[in-house]
């Protein structure tokens, strides 16, 4: 079942004193895949500013823009309707189709460890011993993610924005991102190709058509087993129709919804809303 979605997600600064200058990177445009379809994007800020738009190596669409007159505020709304389907998977495939030094060299950048995704050799015991327990590489992307929400306890405020997936297992506390570090740890210490997806995802299940609710950013991961497939640990599912992508990388720092730099005044206060509306 196809939906039609609008996001409109906004985050506002406030300064303490006037910031001169400011860099920066928005990560607010979802991606057009096999899975999803953009009708409508834009980025706008107050004050406005000068922007241009560029896909990064990962194929996630930035806007980037710079400030170059005094301000006390800064907010950025990225504003998009997009028509999105449920994931097509699991992908099933063999391990002879992973496991061979052509996938190795084509993905290499998305086997290897990264800060928010380090080497752990309880997690990957794990994996292993999960692999040698299911029958495909899609069974064994499945039971992982049915694994880490099995372990972990989603707990708003336990972890960062920095926390690695083996800081957040110690407390086996976090969020979907934490959620999303760990499988990626453990698919790929067994070798499966994944990468990092950040997106919105519409709370509600049996959304009114019309009716504006507060949504929420979210994370995921998909994964390779023959072509790409998307599963949410968080929610222990297959990414659907709610779940809006907007960017992939390898971790967290490469898609974050907004980074830069400026001079003056530390931001003194952040507010961010994500607002979701089922159209169709």
């Amino acid at each position: 079942m196809s939906w039609r979605l609008r996001v409109v997600h906004t985050t506002g600064f406030e300064y303490g004193q006037p910031v001169h200058s400011s860099f920066n990177e928005a990560r607010l445009t979802p991606r057009s895949d096999s899975r999803q379809n953009v009708v409508l994007n834009r980025v706008e800020t107050t004050p406005s500013t000068r922007a241009y738009r560029y896909t990064d190596y990962w194929g996630s669409a930035v806007t980037a823009f710079d400030l170059h007159a005094p301000h006390t505020s800064l907010e950025v709304v990225g504003s998009s309707i997009v028509e999105t389907e449920p994931t097509r998977g699991p992908i099933e495939g063999s391990w002879s189709d992973i496991d061979n030094d052509e996938v190795g060299d084509r993905f290499n950048e998305l086997l290897v460890p990264t800060k928010y995704v380090p080497v752990n050799r309880q997690l990957a015991t794990a994996a292993r011993k999960i692999r040698r327990e299911t029958d495909s590489p899609a069974d064994t992307v499945v039971a992982i993610s049915e694994w880490v929400h099995e372990q972990m306890s989603y707990v708003p405020g336990a972890t960062a924005v920095h926390t690695s997936a083996v800081e957040a297992f110690a407390e086996r506390k976090g969020v979907c991102q934490d959620y999303a570090h760990l499988t990626l740890l453990m698919l790929r210490s067994i070798g499966v190709p994944s990468r990092y997806v950040s997106g919105y995802l519409h709370p509600r299940p049996n959304a009114d058509i019309g009716d504006a609710v507060l949504g929420e950013s979210h994370a995921w991961v998909e994964a390779w087993t023959g072509e790409w497939w998307s599963i949410d640990p968080t929610n222990n599912n297959l990414v659907n129709e709610r779940h809006v992508t907007v960017g992939v990388g390898r971790d967290y720092s490469d898609v974050p919804p907004l980074k830069g730099i400026f001079t003056g005044s530390r931001s003194t206060d952040l507010a961010v809303t994500v607002e979701v509306t089922r159209l169709a």
